[in-house]
């Protein structure tokens, strides 16, 4: 038989799987290798192992940022009377270090999945036609056809790029031709002041680029206007330009981009970030037939039960975080029957320097709640271990509820944030009362040991 009549023989044929896991990002892989022990289990995946967060999300970002924070405080080492010498950033050495790291993951996670006992690893564009009576779904790989009753989409999101006035005549940069510059941008122009462009921001200002974030509704647009006016502060201390405009429209020039304002000026630079949010991924898998909600995220119940029975939707796609922990969360609650998704409390961070953490409601959302609220809160310059390190940026908030003495919400921008928010957003999961916090022993000098120092002062909510 030739090589195209077998290539033609294997299209015509369906293959049977117990389930078929689509996506192998922070949810497939567990939730395909668990499977496994049951049966045979295809895991389909369209681009690499690892999904957003290992291929061009967390880790690769995470890595680049070390190498921005280093740099950093090369530059500030006379504070602590290390004196360094002129201080640069070898941009290529600083990506080679983040593709290394990267590659030798994807390869670990590839090894493992391969060494699972049951579970195929099937590369290539995946569509989905389900069936409504959930009998026999059909996955089309590259014209291979996979077939199961129970299919499980963890395709994740990737980055909005909207429409807007002469956005098609431009060089557009996502995060991930971001990380595959191999030149550092002499001037980078970031549309949109969420975490993404933030992060990205300060990282390649660090690095000794010229930066322009342009951000129309403000730094940290969604956080409360105290924390934007700090972080506004950082950066623009830092020397990068943050424009409060929106965008009208965009033109080529000199090789790079212009982008006029609503005022009528404009920002011109070598290089364009747009970092203006995500979309679902559930497009990619054609007319599958599953309800989604207005913004293409697919509608799923506590136990990530789509409107089709027999399949199931896990992580971004789900639209019930975008995040990496909550995608692999999603896999932990879906191998586990008697756990659900509803009631989880999702606790996050910025990894802008200093980071900020977040979880539950912020000060405008607990005005809003219609109740009660106290409110405990210490600026990092009073945190010893903040006033140690010279690191004194930010603010430690924490809201509770002044008649049930529920712990509604904490915001903590400054030194370790990111690790610090945990402390409360478990205390929140586990429905720990305020005063348990409070009354809680500390270890000094930390970041932490300010959580029950500053929950003896609660004061009433303006």
């Amino acid at each position: 038989m030739t090589a195209a009549a077998a290539e033609r023989t294997d299209a015509d044929t369906s293959t049977s799987y117990a389930a078929i896991v689509i996506g192998a990002g922070q949810a497939g892989p567990g939730v395909a290798a668990a499977l496994a022990a049951h049966g045979r289990v295809a895991l389909v995946e369209m681009e690499r192992v690892g999904g957003t967060c290992l291929n061009h999300g967390c880790k690769p970002t995470k890595a680049l940022r070390a190498s921005a924070v280093v740099a950093h405080q090369a530059r500030r080492a006379a504070e602590y009377g290390v004196h360094t010498g002129e201080v640069t950033v070898d941009f290529g050495f600083a990506i080679d270090r983040v593709h290394k790291i990267i590659e030798e993951e994807v390869d670990g996670l590839q090894d493992y999945i391969e060494g699972v006992e049951g579970l195929e690893l099937v590369h290539g564009r995946a569509t989905l036609t389900t069936d409504p009576s959930g009998a026999e779904h059909v996955v089309t790989v590259d014209g291979r056809r996979l077939t199961s009753s129970q299919v499980y989409l963890n395709v994740g999101a990737r980055a909005s790029v909207p429409p807007m006035p002469g956005l098609d005549t431009v060089d557009v940069l996502t995060e991930v031709e971001l990380l595959n510059l191999t030149a550092l941008p002499e001037h980078l122009v970031v549309i949109g002041g969420g975490y993404l462009g933030c992060e990205f921001g300060q990282m390649f200002r660090r690095f000794g680029s010229e930066v322009t974030i342009v951000a129309g509704s403000g730094i940290g647009g969604h956080e409360d206007p105290d924390i934007g006016e700090i972080l506004t502060r950082t950066f623009t201390d830092e020397g990068i330009r943050v424009v409060e405009q929106r965008t009208e429209r965009f033109a080529p020039a000199d090789g790079g981009v212009e982008v006029t304002l609503a005022d009528g000026s404009t920002v011109t630079g070598s290089h364009l970030l747009v970092a203006v949010g995500r979309r679902s991924n559930s497009d990619l898998l054609g007319e599958h037939g599953i309800e989604t909600d207005d913004h293409g995220f697919f509608v799923t119940d506590g136990r990530f039960q789509t409107s089709v029975p027999g399949v199931w939707a896990l992580g971004d796609v789900n639209g019930r975080g975008a995040w990496t922990h909550t995608s692999y969360q999603d896999g932990q609650i879906m191998m586990e029957p008697s756990r659900s998704v509803d009631g989880r409390v999702t606790t996050y961070a910025m990894f802008t320097d200093p980071p900020l953490g977040r979880v539950g409601m912020n000060d405008a959302q607990a005005r809003e709640s219609g109740r009660r609220v106290l409110k405990a809160e210490v600026p990092m310059a009073r945190v010893s271990r903040a006033r140690l390190e010279s690191e004194t940026t930010g603010v430690m908030r924490i809201l509770v509820d002044a008649d049930s003495e529920e712990v509604l919400g904490a915001t903590i921008l400054g030194l370790q944030a990111d690790d610090v928010i945990q402390v409360v957003g478990t205390a929140i999961q586990a429905g720990v009362r305020y005063p348990v916090l409070r009354d809680a022993l500390p270890i000094h000098p930390t970041v932490a040991e300010y959580i029950p120092s500053i929950l003896t002062s609660l004061q009433p909510l303006d």
